[in-house]
């Protein structure tokens, strides 16, 4: 798929200062814009269409949240539907016939054993107040205080979501090893070293001398995305329900970004067949627009009115526009379609890894995947793997955005390229998006300085 060039839809200098303006006046905390220097003025599916006319095939899909790409007509015919029909578009947490369709299909996804028994609390538009409001709950419902987290997690950017994030300290968080098949950190991967973390969870809960603080839950995420696409080995995942459940531990299953289809089944949960206590959405579930919710047991359900409440709680636009996401998901079987293509798009990365040295591992589940670029003439001394090559992943960034490729970095160091396109991605197009990330990667090599210890370049 060749990119096209159409003329500009503004001067070149309009674009240009549009950009300037954002710099001087947006915080320092920006951070999609600092690698991603467009102007989107239109977008469609997987395309976006720039200010300055150029247009990209958008592999980061709003971070994942775009699971039917841009602008698709059934999301687009919900919201104009709500628009005419003069509902009202702020409601509170009202009931509205908008917000009985959304559950109502929500429902209908859900693994049964947890739809039959279940209750939805809308939150805050946003993921992390999500996880807020399911770490409340437990805590609510437990009586205690205390969270077991994985390293390398990221459940969102509030204050207690942060907590239970990877990078966070000083926090009442006991911080357990997530399973990592390329860089274990037990040093021997696959099913043994998530054995061994699974072990040492056992045992920590189990040890009065562990020094972990009486756990209110556990949370996880299927995959974990920002931390370079690692999926957690089904057995594990397994043991970790086994493992709560024999402890009265209530198990939370972070879905933001794995949620929809995006793995290969409608929610990750279902790769390893468990059903968890509580389940937090957003992303996906709101069409494009911003809708949070967690789904939890019944039995949980014990905090007062007002316990976790938001103006923002009734958004009818992202309800209608998710309700119309999640059927024409569940209609169109595309959570099977994305195991087939992601299958596909994984094994012809794999065959660009043994043709690369600087790509050290191809991992991902369905269209949620990772290049982890790495340096491998390091003279390092003991490392069982390669270590990453962050600066060779922002250089592979840029060389994609060059070619009309938008795709974002992820991972510990920055290292790991990430594909997200959205579901609807068809043959022709993944194969455009291989083509341009491997013409990409191949100009990063040729511009990468040659190690003098070596001879060689990535």
């Amino acid at each position: 798929m060749a990119v096209t060039e159409p003329a500009p839809i503004a001067p070149a200098a309009a674009h240009e200062g549009i950009l300037r303006r954002q710099s001087l006046r947006e915080s320092a905390a920006r951070t999609y814009a600092r690698s991603l220097p467009i102007v989107p003025v239109r977008a469609r599916g997987l395309t976006i269409e720039g200010a300055d006319g150029r247009r990209y095939l958008d592999c980061l899909s709003g971070a994942g949240t775009l699971a039917l790409g841009h602008n698709h007509p059934v999301v687009l015919e919900a919201i104009k539907k709500v628009l005419d029909s003069g509902a009202p578009l702020h409601i509170l947490d009202l009931a509205t016939p908008v917000k009985d369709a959304f559950t109502t299909e929500l429902f209908a996804t859900l693994p049964p054993q947890l739809a039959s028994d279940a209750r939805i609390q809308f939150c805050g538009p946003a993921g992390t107040d999500a996880v807020e409001a399911a770490l409340k709950l437990v805590r609510t419902a437990t009586g205690r205080n205390g969270v077991l987290a994985f390293t390398g997690a990221y459940h969102g950017m509030t204050a207690g979501a942060l907590d239970a994030s990877g990078g966070a300290t000083d926090v009442r968080v006991t911080r357990l090893p997530y399973p990592h098949d390329y860089r274990c950190p037990f040093g021997i991967g696959g099913e043994r070293g998530a054995e061994l973390a699974a072990r040492w969870t056992e045992n920590l809960l189990d040890d009065p001398k562990g020094g972990a603080p009486a756990p209110a839950g556990m949370i996880l995420e299927p995959v974990q995305g920002e931390g370079g696409v690692i999926p957690a080995p089904d057995e594990w995942l397994r043991r970790m329900r086994r493992i709560t459940a024999a402890r009265s531990i209530p198990l939370i299953a972070d879905e933001v970004q794995t949620g929809v289809g995006r793995t290969g089944t409608f929610w990750a949960v279902e790769h390893s067949d468990i059903v968890p206590d509580v389940m937090v959405m957003s992303k996906a579930i709101g069409g494009s627009l911003p809708l949070a919710v967690i789904v939890y047991r019944s039995e949980l359900d014990t905090w007062q009115p007002g316990a976790h409440a938001g103006t923002f709680r009734g958004n009818q636009l992202a309800m209608a526009a998710g309700a119309a996401t999640l059927a024409y998901v569940r209609e169109n079987r595309l959570a099977a379609r994305a195991a087939t293509l992601g299958a596909r798009m994984l094994a012809r990365l794999q065959g660009l890894a043994a043709a690369h040295s600087c790509i050290g591992d191809v991992r991902g589940r369905g269209l949620m995947i990772g290049v982890e670029l790495v340096d491998p003439d390091s003279t390092a001394r003991d490392a069982l793997v390669p270590p990453p090559a962050p600066a060779l992943a922002a250089t592979v960034q840029r060389e994609c955005l060059n070619r009309g490729l938008i795709v974002e970095l992820g991972g510990r160091h920055c290292a790991v390229v990430r594909l997200l396109p959205p579901l609807t991605l068809t043959d022709e197009q993944a194969v455009a998006v291989l083509d341009r990330f491997a013409d990409a990667l191949a100009a990063a090599e040729r511009s990468t300085p040659r190690r003098a210890d070596s001879g060689q370049s990535y």
